[in-house]
C-alpha cells in the first residue's frame, strides 16, 4: 500500500490552482497531434468539482457556436499546463448543473466582488 501512496504523491502537482465553483477560468491544455504538441485554450465557467487527491477533477462549461460544451479536466494532469482565473462567481451551490437548462442572461453568474 505504501508503494501506491508513494507513486501518487510523486504524480501530484506542487502548486495546485485554487478553483472555486462559479469561477470563469481559462485552461491552457496541451494537445498532441502525431509528433507535434500545441497548447489549446478552453474558457468557461466551473460548474462542478469532484473527488480529491490524484483523481480530483473539475468540469468547465462554455457556449461554442450556440451549443453548450462541457469538458472535465483532472487538476493534477500534466496536460493541464496552466489555469487562469478570469473572474470569481458568487454562487450558493456546490454543483451548477441547472445552468445547462438556462439560456442567455438567465445563465449568467454574478461576480463576487
Amino acid at each position: 500500500m505504501d508503494m501506491i501512496k508513494a507513486f501518487t504523491n510523486e504524480q501530484l502537482k506542487k502548486e495546485v490552482p485554487v478553483i472555486n465553483i462559479g469561477d470563469t477560468v481559462r485552461i491552457h491544455n496541451k494537445i498532441k497531434e502525431g509528433t507535434r504538441e500545441r497548447i489549446q485554450m478552453f474558457e468557461g465557467v466551473v460548474i462542478a468539482k469532484k473527488n480529491g487527491g490524484i483523481s480530483e477533477t473539475f468540469t468547465v462549461r462554455r457556449i461554442a457556436y450556440g451549443v453548450g460544451v462541457e469538458k472535465t479536466f483532472p487538476i493534477h494532469s500534466p496536460n493541464v499546463v496552466k489555469v487562469d482565473i478570469i473572474r470569481s462567481g458568487k454562487v450558493r451551490r456546490a454543483k451548477l448543473y441547472y445552468v445547462r437548462d438556462r439560456v442567455g442572461k438567465a445563465a449568467k453568474i454574478k461576480e463576487n466582488i
